[in-house]
């Protein structure tokens, strides 16, 4: 028998990998940081010898949940200020309050709420685009997880920078001071078109080819913000950022609701990750993303959570599940956007959206261990039918929730 530090068994075993394989009674292997082998339980358990063994009765074992958006340090903002658009709450709120009381330990203690909260409702990996970034790397790299981490820049002054030059520097430090870490990814993130100017794209998208790591921008979130950039540019937004640069290596687009079709054809073209963050979009009224149209274009699409000061919450199942209801209810088609799907755009395609697909998104053996488990026997969320191995998708989807997480692991190692 060969030998593994984990087993996990006797869980519904999601593997969300391209064929779509459940094992109802199944089993996940870990040695070290990657998971070896993935079946039915009984069969792992004869080949192989576990250090530790847990037994994942009455629940769902699924891959890490990827928030691919998020603000994580303004945890310290929820609630702050509601019921206004973006506009308002960003320039008449949101800035002047994080110009501020912004600063390392802000930043440090913020994401350290995050983490936690982010852990216990079964997520894994999130990107983040905030100030003062290496805290962060700092506090997500002593947590446990996975993160791409973007240091905001902007043509305005900021908490961190007085200028984009020294906001550009700053970045450039950071980048350089965390490359090569196992589990977090440093870049740089051009706040958004409206914010920023074309030498800081330029500038951002020179970096992140130098280091090989992912531009993070905000594009095309709201109408008013596509119709001035059409009035001053004459393009859209994601046209302009591909015109400024922000498309020529890999590049993660927060929200893009307002993409048109030859935006959607860029976005496809460059293999840019979209990440649509729903609950924020609609509590901001920036409108609903054309996430079933983003899917049938094969576009590399995931979800975020967007910050808390705008969310209020960092749940990856509200947005999961948000991500299934919001296309039925605009196209009168139930089937707009099916649960598997719903749950891949956390998962699967998630991981294709942050450009981590070769490591994370999906129970195959050679990736790493990023794994929740999620208990199925709840009182909202029983009974359970097993009519079709499918169902299971309807169950995570529409009756799971955050609370329901049990055990969360990032490369092989227990966060929860």
């Amino acid at each position: 028998m060969e030998t593994v530090d984990l087993l996990l068994i006797h869980g519904a075993v999601v593997t969300m990998d391209a064929a779509g394989h459940i094992f109802l009674d199944g089993a996940v292997a870990v040695r070290g940081s990657e998971i070896v082998a993935v079946g039915p339980s009984g069969d792992l358990a004869v080949r192989f010898a576990a250090r530790e063994t847990v037994d994942c009765q009455g629940c769902a074992i699924i891959p890490g949940l990827i928030n691919a958006h998020a603000h994580v340090p303004m945890s310290l903002l929820r609630g702050l200020v509601a019921d206004q658009q973006l506009d308002v709450w960003l320039f008449g709120y949101m800035f002047p309050v994080e110009s501020r009381f912004v600063d390392p330990e802000f930043v440090f203690t913020g994401t350290q709420l995050s983490c936690a909260e982010m852990i216990r409702g079964g997520t894994t990996t999130f990107v983040d685009m905030y100030y003062f970034e290496e805290e962060v790397a700092r506090a997500a790299d002593m947590s446990g997880m996975r993160a791409i981490c973007g240091q905001t820049v902007m043509r305005l002054p900021t908490p961190d920078a007085a200028s984009f030059d020294e906001g550009l520097e700053r970045a450039r430090v950071f980048i350089e001071q965390w490359h090569g870490h196992e589990r977090i990814i440093p870049t740089i993130a051009p706040h958004a078109p409206y914010t920023c100017t074309d030498a800081i794209y330029r500038e951002a998208a020179a970096l992140c080819r130098r280091y090989g790591v992912p531009l993070v921008t905000h594009l095309s979130e709201t109408e008013r913000e596509v119709e001035e950039s059409r009035r001053e540019r004459e393009v859209t937004p994601i046209r302009y950022a591909k015109r400024v640069g922000a498309f020529d290596g890999k590049c993660i687009a927060a929200h893009c609701v307002h993409a048109t079709e030859d935006d959607i054809r860029l976005l496809r073209e460059h293999h840019v990750g979209v990440a649509p963050c729903p609950s924020s979009n609609l509590k901001l009224a920036s409108g609903i993303a054309p996430i079933r149209r983003f899917i049938e274009a094969n576009l590399r699409v995931g979800l975020g959570t967007d910050g808390p000061a705008s969310n209020d919450d960092q749940d990856m199942f509200t947005e999961i599940h948000l991500a299934a209801l919001l296309p039925k209810g605009i196209s009168g088609d139930p089937t707009a956007v099916p649960a598997r799907d719903a749950l891949a755009l956390a998962t699967s395609l998630g991981a294709r959206a942050v450009h981590l697909d070769h490591l994370i998104g999906s129970l195959e053996p050679g990736k790493r261990a990023d794994i929740a488990v999620v208990a199925l026997g709840r009182l909202h969320s029983a009974p359970r039918y097993h009519y079709a191995p499918d169902a299971l998708y309807s169950h995570l989807v529409y009756g799971a929730r955050s609370a329901d997480v049990r055990d969360v692991l990032v490369d092989g190692r227990f966060l929860l």
